[in-house]
């Protein structure tokens, strides 16, 4: 990347961020919607299950100023994601609270068919988008992944610190695929996302960001300490 391409990427700001996009309805959920409208390239952010977290804005508008992209981050809890206070699932109480929210509002399957019937939508409203692609954070590296396979809307897709990484999805994907770990998802599963790549002939890459923790780049992302900020935005 060049020195020019540098300075037009903004920083990554700890505090007090100002989101760059807006919000609309569109396909019947409420949308953040960053970047360029006429715009060749579009992306589909997947939050995790924590929703529309500042981090995860700020990550759509870097990638919507570092590709000339448009992202959407559809929100698919209709602005009532999960607490951060019912993690870790240590009690009854909060086993049951997550139990029932990813039943409902956080059903993967369902949530695959949202994903998918929403491209068309996308499709009537931002023309020039020639190839749309998608990542997810945690929860929504799962549907992207599952989202991701024969007759796919996507060009490419993604996965970030993975929940319930299991590299048995990868074998229905049809299009290429990236896979960034942290240090917390098990080891064996990011590893037999590799070996399948590697064996499969099939466009992927695979990396562990060993000093992160699940959740780096998502709703969980610490912009305050440098070495998670460096991380971050290499990530």
């Amino acid at each position: 990347m060049s020195c020019e391409a540098c300075r037009t990427i903004p920083p990554v700001t700890a505090k007090g961020y100002t989101p760059q996009g807006q919000f609309e309805k569109i396909a019947g959920l409420n949308t953040y919607v960053t970047g360029k409208a006429d715009a060749k390239i579009g992306l589909v952010d997947i939050y995790d299950v924590f929703g529309m977290a500042s981090q995860t804005i700020q990550g759509a508008d870097l990638l919507a100023a570092r590709l000339n992209a448009v992202v959407l981050i559809p929100d698919f809890f209709d602005g009532e994601p999960l607490k951060h206070e019912y993690v870790p699932a240590d009690t009854d109480e909060k086993k049951q609270i997550i139990a029932e929210f990813t039943a409902h509002k956080a059903n993967i399957p369902r949530n695959v068919g949202v994903v998918i019937e929403a491209v068309e939508e996308y499709r009537t409203r931002f023309s020039s988008v020639q190839k749309w692609g998608a990542f997810g954070l945690c929860w929504g590296g799962k549907v992207t992944v599952l989202a991701s396979g024969p007759n796919t809307p996507f060009a490419a897709s993604g996965q970030v610190h993975p929940g319930r990484a299991d590299p048995a999805d990868a074998q229905a994907l049809s299009i290429p695929h990236i896979v960034l770990a942290s240090k917390d998802e098990p080891a064996d599963a990011i590893a037999g996302y590799a070996d399948f790549f590697a064996k499969s002939g099939k466009e992927g890459y695979v990396e562990t960001y060993s000093k992160m923790w699940h959740g780096w780049m998502g709703a969980r992302a610490d912009l305050e300490q440098e070495e998670s900020r460096a991380e971050y935005a290499r990530g």
